[in-house]
């Protein structure tokens, strides 16, 4: 038998492996210099914890979930999101209560949607949630960290920050009442995906991509008219932070999020660069969630970053970008000299923890070995036949400049490897 991949679900060979090494070290380094903590969460959680959270009534819980039963009959489901599940460890460690938090995790999630590029059913996501803050101050945060971390990488003029406010969970609750008394006698002019979403979940109805759907919503009341007071001065106090950081945004009055559990602040960073599979980034504000899942109130808010989106983009801004497996390639010109070479390299490793050193095993002729070198895109070779030996000494060849081969002692070797900067 020929085994395939699962459908929806890939593999990562080395060398894109590497370009999604980059994307996420990249963003994880700037979570720590926001001393964003790592918090490591289960692939499984209970299905009633998804269903409480995400909503009974979402495409999520209702269509897209992998759920089972266990040997014991609970049905247990592999996670779609990861937020509910941060809070759910929050909660069951004690990390929440009257205190403020700052987690980030990574990981896969799994929903089972129509595979197509960018939208996987295996797919893998970086999250952020901060606990114990009600101010619009940590909004902004949690944005400008996004904001800092797709400059880092080089893809920030490539993505647009889109946002808008619920309101609270009463203002939201009055401004669906309002949407489907607009749209019930109108039923017949949606599209098929709307009429469905009419009674399970109409504020998804905002986000349809069909014309006439869209037409027929610009004479629907606007969430805007149901807003308090509080929360106008929440989103205001949003904007203007943004402003002042120099953030770019555009208020997206139709942006409402897909989940239940958010009020007030939601936002997508989208780019218009990877086609229908436009958001990259989408978070907001949930601070009735902890309480809705048995814990005291505490305010809340949180992202998560599709890494397989993000990846793409940057294949889009640098199609070119390399990141070769080998630094330094070591060439062994005879079996007598096998365990010095691998003394050699282990030395270097240790003091080198950065450099990736390559020792060729197997044999063989220096023509060859130093082929294999080039093609391993190393910059180095370090040729080690039997007069290094016995002279204590390394010979370094350069293989992609025509600087002059050298014959050097360990210590001037280490130094030489250490300048090597890619």
């Amino acid at each position: 038998m020929n085994f395939q991949s699962v459908r929806g679900m890939r593999d990562q060979v080395p060398e894109a492996a590497r370009r999604w090494s980059h994307v996420e070290t990249g963003f994880k380094q700037v979570l720590a210099s926001f001393s964003y903590e790592e918090i490591r969460l289960p692939l499984l959680e209970s299905t009633a914890l998804f269903s409480r959270s995400v909503g009974e009534n979402t495409d999520i819980v209702q269509k897209e979930m992998y759920s089972l039963r266990d040997r014991d009959g609970e049905s247990i489901t592999l996670r779609p999101e990861g937020t509910a599940g941060c809070v759910r460890a929050g909660l069951q460690q004690g990390l929440l209560f009257n205190q403020v938090q700052r987690f980030w995790y990574a990981g896969p999630m799994f929903r089972y949607e129509r595979p197509q590029k960018g939208r996987y059913r295996q797919f893998e996501q970086i999250g952020a949630e901060a606990f114990g803050m009600a101010g619009a101050d940590l909004d902004a945060e949690l944005l400008q960290l996004c904001a800092d971390a797709f400059q880092r990488l080089g893809v920030a003029d490539h993505l647009t920050l889109e946002l808008n406010t619920l309101g609270t969970a009463a203002s939201r609750q009055a401004y669906r009442d309002a949407l489907v008394a607009y749209l019930e006698p109108r039923q017949a002019q949606l599209d098929e995906d709307s009429q469905r979403r009419l009674a399970r979940n109409p504020l998804r109805i905002l986000d349809s991509k069909d014309e006439g759907t869209q037409d027929l919503l610009a004479e629907a009341p606007g969430l805007e008219d149901f807003l308090d007071d509080e929360s106008k001065a929440h989103f205001d106090d949003l904007l203007t932070l943004l402003e002042q950081l120099d953030i770019g945004y555009r208020v997206n009055t139709r942006l409402v999020r897909g989940l239940d559990y958010y009020t007030h602040t939601v936002f997508e960073w989208v780019t218009d660069a990877l086609g229908a599979q436009g958001t990259v980034c989408a978070g907001g504000r949930y601070d009735g969630l902890v309480e809705q899942l048995g814990g005291r109130p505490s305010p809340a808010a949180g992202f998560a970053l599709g890494v397989d989106r993000l990846v793409l983009l940057h294949e889009v801004v640098f199609p070119d970008w390399q990141s070769p497996a080998v630094d330094a390639y070591c060439v062994v010109l005879g079996p007598a000299q096998r365990a010095w070479a691998m003394a050699l390299c282990q030395r270097l490793r240790l003091d080198l923890p950065a450099l990736k050193l390559r020792l060729h095993n197997g044999g063989g002729k220096l023509k060859n070995q130093l082929r294999r070198a080039d093609q391993s895109g190393a910059v180095c070779a370090l040729l080690i036949g039997e007069d290094e030996v016995n002279d204590n000494r390394v010979t370094l060849k350069w293989l992609l400049s025509a600087q002059s081969q050298e014959r050097l002692d360990y210590e001037t070797l280490r130094e030489r490897l250490r300048g090597i900067n890619r």
